[in-house]
């Protein structure tokens, strides 16, 4: 696989870590809603499966694309995220307040990305072994930074989640931050590679 196309799989798995767990996080306290409200949360979160499966799908056709198709499915899967996006906050806007689960959906999708960011550390990290020794130590200047950058996300994260009285907007607008945080360092990394490979 041509290293160029590791950044979009690095942004592809971290939204689908992000979706995985918000799932689990909605799905782990569905059964505490009335049945009204969990036969509408069930459908909903029907709806948010089928989202993440194509998100998923569309990741692994474009898993062995070059650069060039990666670029053209991006903007598709970016409003493929959106949506799922929104139908989270439509599910905490309905169902949140009553199950008190802002918190706990946060907090999970927390961890997704601060795995992601390890994950996508130690990837990169793995390919530097096709370089050139003295190409490596450029490199790996650039993976310190991007594990300094998850550290500082991760440090943020935890702090907004010990706070407690964030409103949905707020951990959602945290979230986002980090997002693009990883983001930048994943493609300052790969552009970092593509420059001493």
């Amino acid at each position: 696989m041509a290293t160029s196309v590791h950044f979009y799989l690095n942004w592809a798995k971290e939204r689908i870590d992000e979706m995985d767990a918000a799932l689990s996080a909605l799905e782990g306290r569905t059964s505490e809603l009335t049945a009204q409200s969990r036969n509408a949360a069930e459908r909903l979160i029907a709806d948010l499966r089928k989202r993440r499966d194509a998100f998923l799908e569309s990741m692994q056709t474009q898993a062995q694309a070059g650069e060039a198709a990666w670029t053209e499915a991006r903007a598709k899967m970016e409003s493929d995220w959106t949506a799922f996006q929104a139908d989270v906050k439509k599910y905490v806007d309905e169902f949140g307040q009553q199950l008190k689960q802002q918190r706990a959906t946060f907090e999970e999708i927390a961890t997704a990305q601060v795995k992601a960011w390890r994950d996508a550390a130690e990837r990169i990290q793995a390919a530097s072994t096709e370089l050139a020794a003295d190409q490596r130590t450029k490199f790996d200047a650039a993976v310190r930074q991007m594990k300094v950058d998850a550290s500082a996300a991760e440090a943020n994260l935890q702090k907004l989640a010990q706070a407690g009285g964030e409103s949905w907007t707020a951990l959602t607008a945290a979230l986002s931050e980090s997002r693009a945080a990883f983001d930048k360092a994943n493609q300052a990394a790969w552009d970092a590679f593509k420059r001493a490979s």
